[in-house]
């Protein structure tokens, strides 16, 4: 696929899921090093659980997409 070829749209959002699926990790990651409290670890491991399952989810999709030749 050249760059000058867009992804359908079904592709974009699964790309989408990915990145947030990062800014989550990444948030966790910020948000534990500030955290004043027991509470706010708490949330954060959430966040940070939800956001690698989020990225490991889209990932299989996308593969799924790639396999079926669907990836466009």
């Amino acid at each position: 696929m050249t760059k000058t070829q867009a992804l359908k749209k079904c592709n974009e959002n699964i790309l989408k899921a990915l990145q947030m699926g990062q800014e989550l990790i990444e948030l966790a990651e910020d948000g534990d090093c500030f955290r004043e409290d027991d509470s706010c670890g708490v949330l954060f491991g959430v966040v940070r659980d939800t956001g690698y399952k989020i990225k490991a989810l889209a990932e299989q999709e996308m593969h799924k997409h790639i396999n079926k030749g669907n990836w466009k």
